[in-house]
């Protein structure tokens, strides 16, 4: 009994000393980016790596291991099981070479086909073996990504021991770790999920397992908090040796990290977790002040509110700045002492944070509009994602913005905030030792993906060929002639049994819509924040045509719409021509007008697309301002696309809408990079 309590303790020392670390490893590595000559080094050995694998050898391994499919399809379920744990342990010893990586994807292939009933294609054993060398894998949508990357996680958890796969959003993540533990068994593997709900103790023991879903915000957050906990700690022993009173000198295990380290990590839609969120910073923050700040913030924007735009202050929309001019802050002095005098804040005496809060004020009033940057959910001003349309409930800008935000729309204005710990999404993810990631348009950003990432990019062919079309850009004058063009777009096309999905940028573009459609008595369904506790309903019938007297589906949303799950035809759509997909307006990127557009036309379906611009769209005020102005002051026709040249420059408009982010993603990866030069262990 004695030897067992010894052993017993002894293997929980180990599996202690082993979590931290694990952690303190990954803690230590700090991935600058190179620069000058280094860079061009580094680029030029990713794309050689590139070449050397390239799309001719990977679909050659792949169609090798489809020929050995029948050695294994007569093999029992015992069987089968004995070989793969032969093989994972092959791999766990790093002893495998190409032909025990042919029959390992042949052995899955198998599994998968038995556990789910899908057997891969020739091209996700491509990508699968494209991710397992660490590329970035482009695949269009409804390629099935998500049995490619189950085929690919395991194997990678094989190789590396353990592998985070990182999803848009906690319902994805939950999803697919669910629907592949089967596949994952067969392989002598544990999967699990982080998701919002999932406890401190439970967060633990899915950590622990072989491979572990989450988004990144939830495994980013854990991480921070682990860094917290570690405070000055240098090594497990140190950590050991803190005493019984210090953070580690007990078992229990609240008072270990939670992630034991980071090994590999496979992102699952790269081009949104890696490209449009890479800049996010994740904070980890208390409140500030135990002094009230909200009637200070409500007194901002009334003093606002008594300046005038151009004759006090400018506003660069583009970078979401405000510039005070000489006259602006001489009214502002005068403002701030009336203020003072009437009973206001004594706070207004410093001149130079009254101009500060007054400047943040201006920002929040032009730049950040109810129903497009946020909401009014149960009285609370709630941030809605950009990329994806979806609330984001438990985040909130800085430095006073969100405050701000509050006081403008006369709702509870929260605390202001001090930040314990920081992390963009884009410092994290270069922390892994082992990195890869599928998604529909990563090709559109391979120079960033090499330069930042260190991952070369390979696109796999489709299955079956591709057969949407599409129809060519439509330029309006006004958007009022916009949106009745698209009303009529989609009214024809209804009236053809066809089903559509219409994407919007915005929750107000949204709701207009329906409005519209509403006044032309065409049904329709609303997808976006406020309807998402719907999604998957709405998405189960975005794919149905005209059954009689059933009308053919009409769906409005926003980018959520159909992200990571597929909208499937029925009989009757695939009979009158598929899905129509409609985009409202130019996005800020190219690779997100390509993934809404990929709704449509999945796995060889029939389908087509229109886009509808107007020069009163955020994307030409900001980027193309004069001669989009010139273009409407001096044309009377409602429909410019005949216009020579018309479509190059809204294409103009996109790429410098692109090369604004990738300056600021770039400005975040030099601010990354100091950090970790001057500030070791901050952030």
């Amino acid at each position: 009994m004695r030897e067992s309590a010894t052993g017993s303790f002894m293997a929980q020392a180990v599996t202690q000393y082993s979590v931290l670390y694990e952690s303190l490893r990954s803690r230590r590595t700090r991935p600058i980016v190179p620069t000058g000559l280094d860079r061009m080094v580094g680029l030029a050995r990713v794309r050689l790596g590139g070449l050397r694998q390239g799309r001719q050898y990977l679909l050659s391994q792949a169609e090798q291991a489809c020929l050995l499919t029948p050695e294994y399809r007569n093999t029992s379920d015992a069987a089968l099981r004995v070989k793969l744990s032969e093989m994972r342990e092959a791999f766990a010893r790093q002893r495998e070479g190409e032909e025990q990586l042919r029959h390992a994807l042949a052995m899955l292939r198998e599994v998968a086909r038995r556990e789910t009933g899908e057997e891969p294609y020739p091209v996700q054993l491509m990508a699968a073996l494209a991710l397992y060398h660490g590329r970035i894998v482009e695949m269009l949508t409804g390629e099935g990504k998500t049995l490619t990357g189950s085929l690919a996680a395991a194997l990678v958890a094989w190789r590396r021991r353990r592998l985070h796969v990182l999803t848009v959003n906690d319902y994805l993540a939950q999803r697919d770790a669910e629907s592949r533990a089967g596949l994952y068994r067969w392989c002598g593997l544990s999967c699990g999920a982080i998701v919002q709900a999932t406890g401190g103790a439970e967060r633990f023991e899915i950590y622990s397992r072989s491979i572990v879903y989450g988004s990144p915000k939830q495994i980013v957050a854990d991480w921070l908090r682990d860094q917290l906990k570690l405070g000055g700690v240098q090594s497990p022993w140190q950590a050991r040796a803190a005493g019984e009173g210090g953070p580690f000198g007990t078992s229990r295990k609240g008072e270990l990290p939670m992630v034991p380290g980071l090994h590999a990590a496979l992102v699952d839609e790269a081009d949104a977790v890696l490209i449009d969120e890479g800049v996010v910073p994740l904070i980890i923050a208390r409140s500030r002040r135990e002094d009230d700040m909200s009637q200070v913030y409500r007194e901002a924007v009334g003093f606002a509110n008594k300046l005038d735009e151009g004759n006090d202050y400018v506003i660069d929309h583009v970078r979401k700045r405000c510039m005070l001019k000489e006259r602006g802050e001489e009214r502002l002095v005068g403002i701030f002492g009336a203020g003072v005098a009437g009973g206001q804040s004594p706070l207004w005496k410093a001149t130079r944070r009254g101009h500060e809060l007054v400047r943040q004020a201006l920002v929040a009033k032009h730049c950040y509009l109810l129903g497009q940057q946020y909401a009014i959910v149960d009285g609370k001003v709630v941030i809605v994602d950009e990329y994806t349309g979806r609330f984001l409930a438990d985040r909130s800008w800085e430095h006073g913005l969100h405050q701000a935000v509050e006081a403008k729309e006369s709702v509870e204005v929260t605390a202001d905030r001090e930040t314990l710990a920081r992390q963009s999404f884009q410092r994290f993810f270069r922390t892994y030792p082992f990195l890869c990631g599928m998604t529909g348009t990563s090709a559109d950003a391979t120079p960033e993906i090499e330069g930042v990432y260190g991952r070369s990019v390979v696109r796999v062919p489709t299955h079956r060929p591709l057969i949407r079309t599409q129809e060519p850009l439509q330029v309006f004058r006004t958007q009022r002639d916009k949106w009745s063009a698209i009303v009529d777009n989609i009214e024809r096309v209804h009236n053809a049994g066809r089903p559509v999905l219409v994407g919007t940028r915005s929750i107000a573009s949204s709701e207009l819509l329906s409005t519209l459609l509403t006044q032309r008595n065409l049904p329709h369904q609303v997808l976006n924040a406020n309807h998402d506790k719907e999604e998957a309903q709405i998405i189960v019938g975005a794919g149905k045509g005209r059954n009689g007297a059933v009308p053919a589906a009409i769906t409005v949303a926003t980018n959520m719409a159909g992200r990571g799950t597929d909208i499937k035809l029925d009989s009757h759509a695939r009979e009158a021509g598929g899905l129509h997909v409609v985009l409202t307006e130019l996005h800020g990127a190219l690779r997100i007008d390509r993934q809404f557009i990929g709704r449509a036309g999945r796995q060889g379906d029939p389908g087509s697309a229109a886009i509808f611009v107007s020069l009163e769209d955020e994307i030409c005020r900001k980027f193309i301002r004069w001669p989009a102005n010139v273009l409407r002051q001096r044309s009377k026709d409602a429909n410019l696309s005949s216009v020579p040249g018309i479509a190059r420059l809204m294409r103009f408009a996109q790429q410098r809408s692109e090369a604004r982010d990738r300056r600021n993603r770039m400005a975040v990866l030099k601010q990354d990079d100091w950090i970790d030069k001057h500030l070791p262990g901050v952030g």
